[in-house]
């Protein structure tokens, strides 16, 4: 039987970081640069407090993000060794539920609908492994937890950090 793991969506095989910033510069003609929200939570991303969450319960913002470096690839190579899902906390923004599913059915069509969990918190998740960018979720989770690099968990170092996808497969794929 094959080991399993979780891996998150945003953040992690969809590029948010990148997004979040293109959609301000377009939004507010300000660029902001990514050494600027290191260390940031989310809501601390830009001079308006408000902004990050407006663009999540904007219409499209999901449907539209850009898939992370590498990702695609690496799942391709984990599911010839891992039973893989998708696991996104979507349900607090009820647009993404939609849209998350029809990114991933261009994205990543090679992941069955059975594969793909949408929930609200992601304790209940009992995979092998877990790989995802906020501390919430992997400090809760029972199994091997794989931190997967991002601007607002550059401070925290108590979870094995991934920088990008190369880095998950050296961990992983033996």
């Amino acid at each position: 039987m094959k080991k399993s793991i979780a891996v998150d969506m945003d953040g992690v095989i969809a590029d948010t970081e990148t997004h979040f910033l293109n959609w301000y510069e377009r939004e507010y003609g300000v660029r902001i640069g990514v050494h600027e929200i290191q260390g940031r939570e989310e809501n601390e991303m830009f001079p308006d407090k408000t902004v990050a969450r407006k663009f999540a319960f904007t219409p499209g913002f999901f449907r539209s993000l850009p898939v992370m470096t590498g990702a695609v690839e690496a799942l391709k190579t984990l599911m010839k060794s891992y039973d893989v899902y998708i696991v996104s906390a979507a349900m607090e923004f009820p647009q993404s539920l939609p849209e998350k599913l029809e990114w991933l059915k261009e994205h990543f069509p090679f992941i069955s609908w059975r594969n793909i969990i949408f929930c609200g918190d992601k304790s209940i998740i009992g995979t092998d492994y877990m790989i995802d960018d906020h501390i919430k979720n992997l400090d809760f989770f029972k199994g091997t937890t794989i931190m997967f690099h991002a601007f607002h968990n550059v401070n925290h170092n108590h979870h094995q950090r991934a920088n990008n996808w190369d880095e998950v497969l050296k961990l992983l794929v033996k």
